[in-house]
């Protein structure tokens, strides 16, 4: 699966403004609202569910980066919101360091293998210390997406 098919151009915030958890899931949120691939009317229910989702368990992986993400019924299309926080955010991540790189994960819940193969895209990347590291260091949208297409052709050449 490519990531570009699936992350929303619109949806990428290359300087988040939150500083907690919480706020930085609604910043994504609303970001998935505004680029449309999110109804608005569903924005509270989704916040939610993914916030009490990281209070079971973070998904703060540890290496500065999260990827909070959520299965629903009302989702036709996945989506992936990327934000980058620059000051880093207390996500209770694993190795209880901060968290600098965000992908929220939108998945519709009749199709569990699509999320699998979502989640292993995104890991298979953030898994890699130079993905990371550039991903990090991404000032402006275009610079995300270079990186998420250089991503994609290096994984269809696998």
């Amino acid at each position: 699966m490519k990531l570009m098919d699936i992350v929303v151009k619109d949806a990428i915030l290359p300087d988040l403004k939150s500083t907690s958890r919480d706020d930085a899931v609604t910043e994504m949120v609303d970001a998935l609202v505004d680029a449309n691939a999110l109804s608005s009317e569903l924005r509270d229910d989704f916040i939610r569910a993914i916030i009490k989702r990281e209070k079971r368990g973070s998904t703060g992986f540890g290496h500065g980066v999260a990827v909070p993400h959520v299965k629903h019924t009302s989702i036709k299309d996945m989506a992936i919101a990327i934000g980058i926080s620059h000051r880093g955010i207390d996500f209770n991540a694993l190795d209880k360091q901060p968290v600098y790189s965000i992908f929220l994960l939108l998945s519709p819940e009749e199709k569990p293998e699509d999320h699998l193969d979502a989640m292993e895209a995104i890991f298979g990347n953030l898994s890699q210390e130079t993905f990371r590291r550039f991903l990090r260091q991404a000032k402006a949208v275009d610079d995300v997406l270079v990186l998420l297409q250089e991503a994609d052709s290096r994984a269809t050449m696998r």
